[in-house]
C-alpha cells in the first residue's frame, strides 16, 4: 500500500496540517497564492506538510526544498527551530526561511530566493542566517 504523505507523517500531524491548511497566516495566504499550481518555474509546492512529527509550511518534493515564514514566535523557539532543521536536513531536504514581513513586503525577493534555492544544491540557502547548513 503506498501513501501520498511525505514518508514518517504520523496520523496526528495528518490531522493537525489539515487545520493549518484551513488557517494560515496572512503571509502565509500571500506566499501560497504565488506558489500553488507550479506558478514558480513549473515547481509544486504542498502546504502544511507532515514529515514525521513536524508540519512543514511549504514542500516541493521534487527539489527537497522546504519554504518556511516564521513569525515572532520564533525568536523565542530558536533551540526547537535548531532541532527541527536538524531532523529535516537528516531527510535530505534543505530549509530556507523568511519572516512574515519579508512574505508581505519583499514578496518579489523572496520568490527569487526560492527559485534559486530550488535550482542550487548544497548547503540551506539560510545558512549566513543563522541557520544551520544541512
Amino acid at each position: 500500500m503506498t501513501s501520498k504523505h511525505i514518508r514518517g507523517a504520523d496520523e496526528p500531524s495528518i490531522k493537525r496540517s489539515r487545520q493549518l491548511r484551513r488557517t494560515m497566516t496572512p503571509a502565509e495566504t500571500r506566499l501560497w497564492a504565488a506558489l500553488r499550481n507550479r506558478q514558480l518555474d513549473g515547481l509544486k509546492f504542498r502546504r502544511q506538510q507532515a514529515l514525521g512529527p513536524y508540519i512543514l509550511d511549504f514542500v516541493c518534493a521534487e527539489k527537497r526544498l522546504i519554504v518556511e515564514v516564521d513569525g515572532a514566535v520564533h525568536d523565542d523557539q530558536m533551540d526547537y527551530d535548531a532541532a527541527r532543521t536538524e531532523h529535516l536536513n537528516a531527510y535530505g531536504y534543505r530549509i530556507v526561511r523568511f519572516r512574515n514581513d519579508e512574505v508581505l513586503n519583499e514578496l518579489g525577493t523572496v520568490l527569487e530566493t526560492i527559485r534559486e534555492a530550488a535550482l542550487t544544491s548544497g548547503p540551506s540557502p539560510n545558512a549566513g542566517r543563522g541557520e544551520e547548513d544541512p
